[in-house]
């Protein structure tokens, strides 16, 4: 118990400046040179920074790309879609300047896509759509069609 009421008050003496203890000097600064505080040479930090910056630019580069790969998807979307262009995208692109495409699982799913449309243009997939359709409906709209047009024509023509 002595001890803890020894080390908090000796602690709150400290903070206020009264000198209750002895002060710690900082004579022992950190070094100006940032290579002597990491460690290392003046060589040694060199190339080690140099690592770090090419890294950077190495991931900066990665990063562009990706951008400009979803962006071509949204340009493919769009085009596909017929929905309107957007400046952002070809910006990322051309700021990306290789040869963007979309990614290989993104072009698997794509070429997915166009055959599944193909397949519903096709002769088949019409028969196939045809199949799936409500007849009973359509009968109905085709008699409710047929019906007005009569009535229409009733009205306009005095012979009927």
């Amino acid at each position: 118990m002595a001890f803890l009421m020894k080390t908090m008050l000796s602690n709150q003496v400290k903070n206020l400046g009264l000198g209750g203890g002895g002060e710690e000097s900082k004579e022992e600064s950190t070094p100006s040179d940032p290579a002597a505080a990491a460690g290392m040479t003046r060589e040694e930090y060199e190339e080690y920074q140099k690592q770090m910056v090419e890294e950077k630019m190495e991931r900066d580069a990665a990063f562009a790309q990706k951008k400009a790969e979803r962006a071509c998807l949204r340009v493919h979307l769009r085009e596909k879609y017929r929905l309107p262009k957007s400046e952002l995208d070809e910006n990322q692109i051309q700021m990306a300047g290789d040869d963007v495409g979309l990614p290989e699982d993104l072009q698997k799913m794509v070429a997915e896509d166009q055959v599944e449309e193909e397949d519903k243009d096709s002769i088949l997939g019409q028969l196939q759509n045809i199949q799936n359709m409500d007849m009973d409906a359509i009968k109905e709209k085709a008699q409710a069609t047929f019906t007005e047009m009569k009535q229409a024509a009733e009205q306009k023509c005095s012979v009927m």
